[in-house]
């Protein structure tokens, strides 16, 4: 190589699409490039997508971000990967062929299975072992599903001819050369969100692979988030062209956590996407919680292991989505904050979009959608204002649950994801907090996270602090309403959800 690589690269597998980044030692966006991919819904609660697809997607992100920055594959110091968390691929290692469409972290086909689970007592034993309760959202219920369901599938499994991954698995496999030696590896946080790892130990664990059946060979090595080992290199005949190391790779939220430089016990950040997830930094030992949140891996270094306790929300961007593709009552996300503006307040009425039962702090599977407080008065505006509200409601949920669990009152949120942009939800967002909202100058956290995961394992930055000085405010976002005004609103939504709560029945 003539000179010092000057940029780290990630790929940011999402649940709607596919971007890949390129940052400057400085954190800062020099090329970006995305694509959708399509959303499959078999039938009512099924999530799925085309991994072969996904993986196509990447390829041309890949060739549209290094030609959009002229840049030279050459001049890439590491590659980081970040990725839709617990969202299930199965694949045949020696052809690559996926064995069925991926099972996202959406879908809810698996409720039966974990009825079973809670119904056997296990709870308490998942809890335990693995930071988390027992839901659909988790891979682990969704890999036996594919082994219970998909024909001669647990054959090949057991033959070493079928291997899991979430979706970092799947994408660092085929970076790294796919059949043809790829490198079957996922992260310490990726593999907190399967039901499968022991959070203590970080390791896959028998006694829970042997409650579910699934054959531990199918399982990726656990590995750090930022590996100085290198998980393996890029193909010369892949999209990069050229022999780079893949070095990090952390699921998207945890990826957004490293980004925001939430470093220190205490540090907390929202991210704003197809769903909403909140993360607080708890230090080098897990947080069990009493409160409805998840403890789970934050990030894992080779100097050692960081936890956080996360609110994950299933419904935020998504329902801003069926607005506009179920309903048709706005053309585009970048419309709500000008409909929502046009009216003082949401008529009313109160929206709670439980399309996948609710998550975080209640985990109710048989939750479902209600708008309730309708009257002639409401209109489109109304709604949209709602959806919005919703966004903002269910992230405080989060938040009183935290608080709760650790004893830390949050001083200030650090936010990121493509609903930021968007003024009006973020000054909502301070007003029913009651704290004050910082959106920073890079919104795209979840690619730079990956992205200083990887230079920190070449050494292209030296250490967290340096990552830190790179973190710049854009704007804060400072509390108005006052305090009866916000519990009030607060208490009309607590009521909404009770409303939502156990409707599926049977």
């Amino acid at each position: 190589m003539t000179s010092q690589p000057q940029y780290v690269a990630a790929v940011d597998q999402g649940t709607t699409g596919t971007r890949f980044m390129i940052f400057d030692h400085q954190g800062r966006v020099v090329a970006s490039c995305y694509e959708e991919h399509t959303q499959i819904y078999p039938q009512p609660g099924w999530v799925e997508h085309n991994p072969t697809e996904i993986w196509e997607k990447t390829q041309r992100v890949i060739a549209g971000a290094l030609a959009q920055g002229n840049i030279r594959p050459e001049q890439i110091a590491a590659i980081g990967v970040t990725n839709q968390r617990e969202t299930t691929v199965v694949w045949d290692p020696h052809t690559g062929e996926p064995l069925h469409n991926a099972i996202v972290w959406q879908d809810t086909r698996t409720r039966e299975i974990c009825q079973q689970l809670i119904a056997d007592g296990l709870e308490g034993t998942f809890r335990a072992k693995t930071g988390l309760p027992i839901a659909t959202y988790f891979s682990g219920p969704k890999l036996k599903w594919l082994l219970d369901h998909v024909p001669g599938l647990r054959e090949k499994a057991e033959r070493g001819e079928a291997i899991f991954g979430t979706v970092d698995t799947w994408i660092v496999w085929n970076l790294t050369g796919g059949p043809a030696g790829g490198a079957h590896v996922t992260d310490i946080t990726n593999a907190s969100r399967t039901m499968l790892m022991d959070l203590r130990r970080l390791d896959w664990d028998d006694e829970l692979l042997e409650v579910l059946n699934i054959p531990r060979r199918m399982l990726p090595q656990i590995r750090p988030s930022s590996d100085p080992a290198f998980y393996g290199t890029t193909q010369a005949d892949g999209p990069l062209g050229v022999s780079l190391p893949v070095c990090g790779d952390l699921g998207d939220q945890q990826a957004a956590l490293f980004g925001q430089a939430c470093y220190e016990p205490g540090e907390a950040k929202n991210t704003y996407g197809t769903g909403c997830f909140m993360l607080l930094n708890t230090g080098p030992a897990p947080v069990p919680s009493k409160s409805g949140l998840l403890t789970t891996v934050a990030y894992g270094l080779p100097e050692g292991t960081i936890y956080a306790l996360e609110g994950s929300i299933a419904i935020t961007g998504a329902a801003v989505q069926w607005l506009r593709d179920n309903l048709g009552l706005i053309r585009s996300a970048a419309e709500t904050e000008e409909i929502a503006k046009s009216v003082e307040d949401a008529g009313g009425i109160y929206f709670v979009p439980a399309f996948s039962g609710l998550f975080a702090p209640y985990w109710d599977m048989d939750a479902r959608g209600v708008i309730v407080g309708l009257t002639r008065y409401v209109t489109r505006a109304h709604l949209v204002r709602a959806t919005l509200e919703a966004i903002c409601y269910q992230t405080r949920d989060v938040l009183e649950a935290m608080r709760a669990d650790s004893g830390i009152e949050l001083t200030a949120l650090k936010v990121d994801g493509g609903a930021t942009v968007n003024d009006f939800l973020m000054q909502l967002q301070a007003d029913i907090l009651g704290v004050p909202v910082i959106r920073p100058k890079v919104n795209e956290t979840t690619a730079l996270g990956a992205a200083y995961a990887a230079g920190l394992a070449v050494g292209f930055w030296s250490d967290l602090a340096e990552l830190r000085e790179n973190w710049g405010v854009d704007r804060v976002f400072e509390p108005r309403w006052d305090e009866a005004r916000r519990e009030a609103a607060y208490a009309g939504w607590k009521r909404a959800v009770e409303r939502s709560r156990g409707w599926v029945q049977g």
